[in-house]
């Protein structure tokens, strides 16, 4: 039972990571003209987009200082998102093996 937790806990993590990364790769082909959002199915999908990830974008985007145009918030996230993922692994591993060295480096 443990181990369906963790896995699902694992896979939502996952899959948050490849909307964030939709979500870039979607806002970066609107800006440069590629997608249109006039057109329903294109504005259907950025807008789940945008509302799945921007709950989690806004408060790294208060304070991280804007580059330019160049929104590196995604990024950031990215990279909290692959520490909690690792950070799940480690004690999964130390809950199974009973030992505290799986949460040392």
């Amino acid at each position: 039972m443990l181990t369906i937790i963790f896995n699902i806990a694992e896979e939502l993590l996952s899959l948050y990571r490849w909307a964030v990364i939709l979500a870039a790769v979607f806002s970066m082909l609107v800006s440069f003209g590629v997608l249109d959002t006039r057109n329903r199915l294109v504005w259907t999908i950025g807008d789940f987009l945008y509302r799945v990830t921007e709950p989690a974008l806004r408060p790294i985007r208060r304070f991280v200082p804007s580059i330019g145009n160049i929104d590196i918030s995604p990024v950031i996230l990215i990279v909290i998102l692959w520490a909690l993922q690792e950070a799940l692994q480690r004690i999964y591993f130390a809950i199974v093996t009973g030992s505290l060295q799986g949460l040392l480096f």
